[in-house]
């Protein structure tokens, strides 16, 4: 039995490798055009951080009203108004990081006062 190759298609040769033709290049460079599409501008709503600090750091009412704000970066965001969507999830981020602070402060404070045993009374 002979290992020779055998050609797949009846009629083609079974010798060496395909040969090739040189294309030629042209002379001048390409040029090339480069265009930006400027995409949608991100505009962070913080709804989950609000959210968060609604239910667990609702000190003096913050979390709500970083919620109220955030929804409100949202309408904004979907009426097209990029600016006003700025300008209230700016205000979401500085109530959510005020209710962060605070809630995070009179926690720590309120388990230290916990921990303090009260005075007794001398008989």
């Amino acid at each position: 039995m002979s290992r020779a190759p055998r050609p797949l298609l009846p009629g083609a040769r079974a010798a060496g490798p395909p040969t090739y033709e040189m294309l030629k290049e042209d002379a001048a460079p390409a040029t090339t055009t480069v265009i930006n599409i400027r995409g949608d501008t991100v505009v962070p709503d913080h709804v989950v951080w609000s959210l968060f600090n609604t239910v667990f750091m609702n000190w003096c009412c913050l979390g709500f009203v970083a919620f109220t704000y955030s929804v409100k970066t949202r309408d904004r965001k979907m009426a097209g108004d990029l600016t006003g969507a700025q300008s209230f999830a700016s205000t979401a981020r500085c109530l959510n990081i005020w209710a962060l602070v605070l809630g995070l402060l009179l926690t720590i404070t309120f388990v230290i006062l916990s921990r303090v045993p009260a005075p007794h009374p001398a008989s």
